[in-house]
C-alpha cells in the first residue's frame, strides 16, 4: 500500500466499539461509486480483523491498515 492513496471518503470510526465501525462502513460503502476509496479511522483493535473480513464477504477489497498516533487507519476500495 503506498503512502500517496487518496481516499475518496473517510469515515472517523474511533472511539466507537464493534460492530458500530463495520455497520457504518457498510452504509458509507453503499452510497460510494466502484472504484472509490474508503478510508476507516478506528480505535477499536477488533475492527482490524473484523473490517478485512467484511470487505471480503462483501466483495470489496481490503486494501491494508495504517497505524496512526493513537488510532489506525483502515482502506477500503469499493467494487
Amino acid at each position: 500500500m503506498g503512502d500517496n492513496m487518496t481516499p475518496d471518503e473517510t469515515l472517523d470510526c474511533r472511539g466507537l466499539s464493534c460492530p458500530m465501525p463495520i455497520l457504518k462502513t457498510k452504509k458509507q460503502v453503499g452510497k460510494m461509486k466502484s472504484g472509490e476509496i474508503l478510508e476507516i479511522l478506528g480505535t477499536d483493535p477488533g475492527t482490524k480483523n473484523d473490517l478485512p473480513a467484511f470487505a471480503k464477504r462483501a466483495g470489496h477489497e481490503y486494501l491494508g491498515e495504517r497505524d496512526d498516533e493513537g488510532f489506525t487507519r483502515l482502506y477500503i476500495k469499493v467494487k
